[in-house]
């Protein structure tokens, strides 16, 4: 689903990302662990197209991310630390809209189920958006993902700054997405939130992919102490 080859980004004399190769298939949630700077968001800007590889390539459905960076949009749904939704809308509109723009048309019903799947409690449907939470506004980025059927999911950060119980409550609906066949590319300071939702673990470092672990077979100490070694 989602591919990287010799992939690699310079600013001047910079090596932001330095030669990632990578393959994450459907169903699989890969976790990016690594310090600020490390090259996780450089890795999901490059996915997303939002800039181009010096070298290499990435590609999601063997379609290549710079050379055709429209048609890879429908495959898949972007989810940043801060979710960029329209305030003075309500949940259920921004769902609307958004969806609309990926080109689907959906009835009240059926955009308030993809809102209920997401996790979000019925009374915030009408509610505007200005008044959510910052996990209540995650899930309706959940929503729009399920709703433009994306085939592929990019988080940036995604628990960063939520309480323990959205922080739970949002793996368990990556991992409800996971287990429907979506591939997640997470990058995440939180070793033990990785290591509670991943599949596979890569822990980066100044750019370079340092290590990669399968989840289950490390415990989460196991895990932290391999990640303060390696960074």
């Amino acid at each position: 689903m989602l591919e990287a080859k010799g992939l690699t980004k310079r600013y001047g004399s910079h090596t932001a990302l330095n030669n990632l190769n990578l393959s994450i298939g459907a169903g699989e949630i890969f976790a990016l662990l690594g310090q600020n700077g490390a090259g996780k968001t450089t890795t999901i800007n490059l996915f997303l197209g939002f800039i181009e590889p010096t070298e290499g390539s990435a590609s999601i459905e063997g379609v290549s991310v710079a050379e055709h960076p429209q048609e890879i949009k429908k495959y898949l749904a972007y989810i940043p630390e801060t979710v960029m939704l329209y305030p003075n809308l309500t949940g259920l509109e921004n769902l609307e809209y958004f969806s609309s723009l990926a080109g689907f048309d959906y009835s009240a019903d059926e955009l308030r189920k993809f809102l209920s799947t997401a996790g979000l409690q019925a009374q915030a449907f009408d509610q505007r958006l200005g008044g959510y939470s910052k996990g209540m506004r995650q899930k309706v980025g959940i929503a729009i993902a399920v709703a433009k059927k994306a085939k592929v999911l990019l988080l940036d950060e995604p628990t960063s700054g939520l309480d323990p119980k959205a922080s739970n409550e949002f793996s368990q609906i990556i991992q409800t997405l996971a287990a429907d066949g979506t591939a997640i590319l997470m990058a995440t300071h939180d070793i033990f939130r990785a290591k509670e939702v991943a599949t596979r673990i890569g822990i980066m470092k100044e750019g370079v992919l340092q290590a990669v672990i399968d989840a289950d077979k490390v415990s989460a100490n196991e895990l932290e102490s391999l990640y303060l070694k390696t960074v």
